[in-house]
């Protein structure tokens, strides 16, 4: 039921075992984790956030080239 990360995903077949309160814990365990790396994810630092910035402008001006040219 959770991966290595800690991060928990169910199946069909386990979801189909699983009492209402199972379903409910399983739900409200499933959105704190992800809150908890949307968190994590907003507090990058600065630095991240500009590289990542550049590097679609980057990306974006190659893509734009090669269809324009036929590279």
């Amino acid at each position: 039921m959770a991966t290595g990360d800690g991060f928990l995903v169910l199946n069909e077949k386990d979801w189909e075992k699983m009492t209402a309160e199972q379903r409910d814990w399983a739900i409200f365990n499933t959105l704190c984790r992800m809150d908890q790396r949307l968190s994590k994810l907003e507090k990058r630092p600065i630095v991240d956030k500009c590289f990542s910035f550049l590097g679609g402008i980057l990306g974006g001006a190659a893509s734009a080239f090669g269809i324009k040219y036929g590279v």
